[in-house]
């Protein structure tokens, strides 16, 4: 069944069922027991001590991806914990001695050949406990290197044919005062063990002797190759074949770098805690639907990847125990395995419909667990059928005491990630916390940080008003929410109410005439001054004037990059007309149709540009800025006008991809105000 802290048993499941039809509860109910009656009907059978056995389905792949690349420490699994109070070392050692002793699995190599690898049970010997003392140090200095010491001893690989798969390191922090690691291979361990190995522990270094087990991890891998018979893997094959048919082959999240080529499985890890009142909140709302604490959770999740990928149909990974046998309840092992749950997002849903759609996936999912992860992938033709995982953490299980000392998780972070993003909710003493282990190659801590404030408020603004629509549920955190609307929105400026470009651009003049205004990056040499563009500018200006133009006048400009364009541009300006670029290496027939349709009486350009692009349009005095300088500027000097804030300054032509290209104006007044406002901000 799925990893959830408030289902942990068949009848928790299907405690889910409360909301469904009378018929699909019923359905549900006795694929439900089919399941349950296969698991137990003959129950596991106790193989003969040191007997070897063939690897469970999940080892198999884990044992392969370690062969691929070979001393690897992606798949180690530390459990690190700080211990106040006092400790025995002595008894410790005896204490983990026994755990090993207790549980085979932890003493067991895989050997064979990559045919048909095997578990192979070794003698117990002693485990391994490395003491470092940081006592002396500083608090600052302390600290510093418990985390350098804790996050080394979890990232030592494994030599999976030789080494006992349980390992610890004891730092000393002061007299009663210790950091604890545990460190196993996930093939010897999943997220359920670590819980057991610590009740272990705890009897073990009391002096008391837990009930011996039922079986070994090894019977249930012997006997889990004997379950699956060809009618029933076919038909698992067959949910699993119609469930994924069409899923996206990725989630498509805003990563702050591209993919690499080759990923690698550098990670990192941040945590933030959203408190007991909305872990209260959560659990409540889960009463409400029928269902447990993962689903809600999930559901949130799922609504944050939707609006982030902005996808409609949604694959995430989850684990399902795979404990579904008594005899199972007490050992240590790898029998979970991992799961895509599929959710989509058509009909415009509500955040309730949502959690109905994840309780559905993931009890489908439980009917169906058995068909292990790299089957169905198999299956699919993928080499993964999700980049993202949510895997909930049971703390619940954890002592809080070795011996007279008290014991608290400590996070730790190795550096490493399985998968683009990992979260991993968790009821704790302090309330709910959320952790997510991200890939370095893709994001930034920043970035993950935001994403965790984000999955916060997505999660109580849902569990609020389940009822509300998807897409109407706020992502944006109230901070994040004033910056976008009152700052980077905040676009006006207080600026003198008659203020025009033309204005400005005199104003700078007189203010820097000496300046450089405008270069040419193809001629060094070529330049103009501030006071030397607004001579001309105003000299072509008066030619203009005489021509008619005048305020709501549009003058095509159609010339190369040059310093006669910025001249033209801004003479146009003071003129009082508007401007109408016009690009020369547009065609001649959209060139003729944009100064039709502008209706312009004057067009500048260059004599160069006129006698390649624009020898047949006709209807506008052509005037050659280059070539006809002397004969503009002797023309006349007609007055120039004082332009107005609303006076139109330029129109410019949409692409007419949907049609005709059409002209959008644009005033004055609103360039200023955002001239302006660029020079305040920048």
């Amino acid at each position: 069944m799925i990893v959830d802290t408030a289902s942990r048993t068949d009848d928790a499941l299907l405690a889910q069922l409360d909301g469904l039809s009378p018929a699909k509860r019923a359905l549900l109910e006795q694929r439900l027991r089919e399941a349950r009656s296969r698991a137990s009907s003959a129950g596991i059978p106790r193989g003969a001590e040191g007997e070897a056995s063939p690897l469970s389905f999940a080892q198999e792949l884990l044992w392969r991806l370690e062969q691929a690349a070979p001393g690897m420490s992606t798949y180690n699994v530390p459990r690190a914990m700080h211990v106040v109070g006092e400790l025995d070392l002595a008894q410790l050692r005896k204490a983990l001695n026994g755990v090993v002793k207790r549980h085979a699995i932890l003493r067991s190599v895989v050997e064979g050949g990559t045919d048909a690898p095997r578990l192979a049970e070794r003698a117990a010997r002693d485990v391994e406990v490395n003491v470092v003392d940081l006592s002396a140090l500083d608090p600052v200095a302390r600290k510093q290197e418990s985390m350098r010491v804790l996050r080394e001893a979890a990232s030592e690989p494994f030599d999976l044919a030789r080494d006992l798969l349980l390992r610890a390191t004891v730092v000393r922090l002061a007299d009663e005062e210790h950091a604890l690691v545990l460190v196993s291979h996930h093939i010897a361990s999943d997220g359920s063990s670590g819980g057991i190995m610590m009740r272990d522990l705890d009897a073990l270094y009391r002096g008391d002797e837990p009930a011996p087990l039922a079986i070994q991890f090894s019977d249930f891998a012997r006997w889990q190759r004997t379950q699956l018979d060809d009618a029933r893997v076919e038909a698992l094959k067959t949910y699993w074949r119609k469930t994924l048919a069409g899923a996206p082959a990725r989630l498509e999240l805003p990563t702050d770098r591209p993919r690499p080529l080759a990923p690698s499985f550098n990670g990192a890890r941040e945590t933030l805690l959203l408190g007991n009142s909305l872990g209260e909140i959560v659990q409540a709302t889960a009463r409400a639907h029928s269902t447990t604490p993962f689903v809600v959770l999930l559901a949130a999740f799922e609504v944050m990847m939707h609006r982030y990928s902005r996808q409609d149909d949604v694959v995430v990974g989850t684990v399902v125990t795979g404990r579904s046998q008594p005899e199972v309840e007490g050992v240590v092992g790898y029998f979970s395995n991992t799961l895509p749950l599929r959710v989509t997002f058509e009909g415009d849903p509500t955040f309730a419909d949502i959690v109905a759609r994840v309780r559905d996936a993931s009890l489908g999912a439980n009917e169906h667990a058995e068909l292990p992860y790299e089957t169905i992938a198999l299956e699919q033709r993928a080499g993964a059928l999700f980049d993202v995982m949510f895997a909930m953490i049971d703390e619940s299980a954890a002592p809080a005491e070795l011996g007279d000392a008290m014991m608290m998780p400590i996070a730790l972070d190795r550096g490493v990630s399985k998968f683009d993003i990992t979260i991993g909710p968790a009821f704790t003493s302090e309330g709910l916390r959320v952790g997510i282990e991200y890939r370095t190659d893709l994001f930034d801590a920043a970035t993950i940080q935001r994403m965790l404030s984000h999955f916060g408020v997505v999660l109580a603004a849902a569990t609020a008003a389940p009822d509300t629509r998807v897409a109407e549920l706020p992502l944006l955190t109230p901070a994040e929410r004033d910056l976008v609307l009152n700052e980077w929105n905040a676009t006006e400026v207080t600026y003198p109410g008659q203020a025009t470009l033309s204005s400005l651009l005199s104003g700078q003049a007189w203010r820097t005439p000496d300046a450089t205004a405008v270069s040419l990056a193809s001629d060094p040499s070529a330049m103009l001054s501030f006071a030397e563009l607004d001579a001309r500018a105003t000299t072509l200006a008066r030619a203009l004037v005489v021509r008619g133009v005048k305020s709501g006048v549009l003058v095509g400009v159609c010339m190369e990059r040059s310093l006669e364009l910025v001249v033209s541009l801004v003479a146009i300006i003071k003129a009082g007309g508007a401007y109408v670029p016009l690009d020369p290496e547009y065609p001649a027939d959209r060139l003729e149709y944009m100064i039709a349709d502008a209706k312009c009486p004057v067009l500048l350009t260059q004599a160069r540009v006129k006698e390649a692009v624009l020898s047949g349009v006709h209807g506008a005095e052509i005037l050659c800025v280059d070539a006809q300088w002397d004969a503009i500027a002797s023309s006349g000097a007609g007055e120039l006008p004082t332009v107005q804030p609303d006076d139109l300054a330029y129109m410019i032509y949409t692409s007419g991809s949907t049609g005709k290209p059409k002209g959008a104006l644009n005033r004055h007044r609103g360039i200023v105000n955002r001239l302006l406002w660029m020079q305040g901000e920048y």
